[in-house]
């Protein structure tokens, strides 16, 4: 076992006694040694039930004859964060996060391990780090939130967003606003819709890091309590047995992620983590292979923003399994951390007498819930979240009203500066520029809480996957590196083209050479960890990856 460099022979007297410090007895001290990389903390709504999962994940390696360990990982709420510095540093905790999970792995000599998160940056994170290391791992996600009601809709985060758009707008009063702040977020778990926490947990699981069920079972659930003891459990086997993330997932694991991505319609962050994770396996994933299988997987489950039903509505219709059954053959059967393969998970499915899974034969588009977009302003690609675009929405042509910064975006939109027909240009958001691509939600909220339909949001920043609309994100190259979106003037004509998969400026060549002689990059004074950040990372189109 690894951790007998920590606990075997005459020279490791100091580090037994060490151990024995921490309570461990001399019959432990022959027992496999478990890891766990907890994300609990007291300010993030997805983590503040962390703590009781652990214990669960800690019972089940004590009963299977482990001796679990237990170390805290960083976890940033995107929504506390969101329209201030603090979003800077989102996406960039990503890569803190997996550097710390080695750091504890490798310096402490765990045999297997678990990690224990929920949430946007935190789940990518922790699995980066698991096909880093490559030793027995498995991951227990937190869950989603369950949702409550205002005027008997249910209701989500995103609606608190957009609340502040209805008040501007005067569709709703103060007592209304309240209710909204009150309701939208009522209590522990991923917030309920299908926006970046939820989609990158359902993804883990089809991935096949995770047991059956473990994304979309509730928080606060009985449920997932009972997983994460069966989790404990198993690691246990896996360190036996010494199964390895890598000796089960492969380059078709990935893909049977994005096509689960595209047949739910999850978020366009998706399109930054799966490269991101696939390259710790060793697996390079292009944009173009996120349009390809889009082109080829229809959207078979509406979840908010797309529609009013959440994500614990998918749990009670069979969750990860029954869409795995009821599109089987838009999958490849590779293995899981279950021992079980894709296809047995599928037929062992069941439901609980809701179904919002629509068959294949009758979707709610025929391609996928995310689409590639390229174009003069998007040489190396942008991408859009068709899932929560409406039908007349998916050809677009606007004016540009451009911004360098989402704090003078956002005060045009709730000034009324903002009509229809208008494409707001948000640039300099991109992963150096920012840096750390922080997502454009309030922007996004405020134009559909305001009531704006016929407006479209372009930007080298990403988006949260609560935002909907026509809003075209991850524009590549960035503004920072010179990309064409830094020369967008206001009034340029902007033209959207989803199935032709076009985004393109009417600006011709001469008049953009001419603007790129004048153009200067805008300076930022960076210091600490953002300074290195924006130093090492990597385009949009290559998951914003740190260059090492």
């Amino acid at each position: 076992m690894r951790s007998d460099e920590v606990k075997k022979g005459l020279d490791k007297v100091a580090h037994r006694a060490l151990l024995k410090s921490v309570g461990v007895t001399d019959e432990e001290m022959n027992r496999p040694f478990i890891g766990i990389a907890n994300a609990y903390s007291d300010i993030v709504p997805g983590h503040t039930n962390l703590d009781k999962i652990t214990r669960a994940v800690k019972e089940g390696i004590y009963s299977a004859g482990g001796v679990p360990f237990e170390f805290g990982v960083i976890g940033i709420c995107d929504g506390i964060a969101m329209g201030h510095e603090g979003m800077c540093y989102s996406l960039a905790s990503r890569e803190l996060i997996a550097d710390s999970v080695e750091a504890m792995v490798e310096a402490h000599r765990f045999d297997g391990l678990v990690v224990v998160g929920s949430c946007d940056k935190i789940v990518p994170g922790m699995m980066m780090s698991i096909l880093r290391l490559n030793i027995p791992s498995i991951a227990v996600t937190g869950g989603p939130m369950i949702p409550e009601k205002v005027f008997g809709v249910k209701v989500s985060i995103k609606d608190a967003f957009e609340a502040a758009g209805m008040f501007k707008a005067g569709k709703i009063g103060e007592k209304e606003l309240k209710l909204y702040e009150d309701f939208c977020a009522p209590y522990c778990g991923s917030c309920q819709g299908l926006f970046t926490a939820n989609t990158m947990q359902i993804l883990c699981e089809v991935l096949g890091l995770s047991l059956p069920y473990c994304s979309t079972s509730p928080c606060a659930s009985s449920r997932k309590i009972r997983i994460a003891k069966e989790s404990g459990k198993r690691i246990v086997e896996l360190v036996e047995k010494d199964i390895k993330p890598l000796d089960f997932i492969s380059d078709r694991s990935f893909e049977n992620a994005i096509t689960m991505d595209m047949l739910i319609g999850g978020s366009t962050n998706t399109v930054l983590h799966l490269p991101a994770i696939a390259k710790e396996a060793g697996i390079k994933i292009s944009l173009d292979l996120f349009d390809e299988i889009s082109r080829r997987t229809p959207h078979i489950v509406a979840i908010d923003p797309a529609s009013k039903d959440m994500v614990v509505d998918l749990d009670e219709s069979g969750g990860v399994p029954m869409i795995l059954k009821k599109a089987k053959k838009f999958f490849y059967n590779e293995m899981t951390v279950s021992g079980k393969r894709i296809y047995e998970i599928a037929d062992e499915a069941f439901s609980r007498g809701v179904d919002i899974i629509r068959d294949p034969s009758s979707p709610h588009r025929k391609e996928g819930g995310i689409a590639i977009l390229k174009g003069n302003i998007a040489q190396r690609g942008a991408v859009i979240k068709t899932a929560a675009l409406k039908e007349d929405m998916m050809k677009f042509e606007g004016y540009a009203k451009v911004f360098d910064s989402e704090k003078d975006s956002l005060k045009a939109i709730l000034d009324g500066k903002i009509e229809e027909g208008d494409v707001v240009v948000i640039r300099y958001m991109g992963p150096k520029g920012a840096p750390g691509m922080p997502e454009m939600l309030l922007p996004t909220a405020a134009i559909a809480g305001m009531g704006l339909e016929k407006v479209a949001l372009i930007t080298d920043g990403r988006f949260s996957g609560a935002t909907r609309g026509p809003c075209v994100g991850h524009i590549a190259p960035e503004a920072m590196e010179g990309g064409d979106i830094a020369l967008l003037e206001d009034g340029d004509l902007i033209k959207i083209d989803i199935q032709r998969r076009r985004i393109d400026a009417e600006v011709d060549d001469a008049e953009f050479a001419e603007r790129r002689r004048k153009w200067k990059p805008i300076k930022r004074e960076l210091k600490g960890y953002l300074a290195r950040y924006a130093k090492l990372v990597s385009g949009a189109d290559e998951g914003a990856v740190l260059k090492v």
